[in-house]
């Protein structure tokens, strides 16, 4: 019994001699790849300190005056056109930037969710007097084509082009109407008329409308 006491001893000896050996190796290993890293790394930006010595400084200047400057490139107006010939016309309105296409009445595209939409019985100005009545969603969307017209008043300008005939107009009047599901347009029946019509801007009752007339 005593012998199997002793050789169980021995063996646990062993076992911990061999465990505090591996540690003491592990523990030289990591201490001597760390003094590697270190050493390596101190030579890495030994080597960086002297590249950067070495290398030219570039100083960016500023213009001088008189000497042209180059602009940013703009690749939406080289990568991107619009072709306006698909279109049955183009509404053109100057102080707002807007150009857009619009289809005619009976084509699929003329359509409120995709485009500026021509109304059921509006007239076309080379037929004469009449009224050409435009409409678009106005906010923040990516069809909101007329979110800007709240910025328009009495005078501004507006073109309508039709085979290749443009149209100018001049507003002369705007109001709101109630969102009720009709309108009656006021307009000038002995005059050739544009009628642009969008929801009213910060409000969830009214809709505003623009009324432009011929000038030339």
């Amino acid at each position: 019994m005593r012998m199997q006491n002793l050789l169980k001893s021995k063996k646990i000896k062993k076992s911990q001699t061999l465990l505090i050996g591996s540690l003491l190796i592990f523990g030289g290993s990591i201490f001597l790849s760390w003094n590697y890293l270190l050493k390596m790394r101190d030579e890495v930006f030994s080597d960086m300190k002297i590249a950067m010595m070495s290398t030219p400084t570039t100083v960016e200047q500023a213009p001088v005056d008189g000497a042209p400057v180059e602009s940013a490139p703009e690749y939406y107006e080289e990568n991107y056109t619009i072709d306006y010939s698909k279109y049955y016309g183009v509404l053109e309105i100057p102080k707002i930037g807007l150009k857009r296409g619009f289809y005619n009445v009976g084509s699929k595209y003329n359509d409120i969710q995709h485009n500026v939409t021509m109304m059921d019985g509006s007239t076309s100005p080379s037929e004469g007097n009449g009224n050409l009545v435009l409409i678009a969603h106005s906010g923040d969307s990516y069809i909101s084509y007329f979110a800007y017209l709240y910025r328009l008043g009495v005078g501004d300008d507006c073109y309508i082009t039709l085979s290749g005939v443009t149209y100018h107009y001049q507003i002369v009047d705007i109001y709101d109407v109630l969102k009720s599901g009709m309108m009656v347009l006021d307009w000038d029946k002995n005059k050739m008329n544009l009628t642009l019509i969008t929801c009213t801007k910060d409000s969830d009752d009214l809709q505003t409308v623009y009324v432009a007339e011929y000038v030339g």
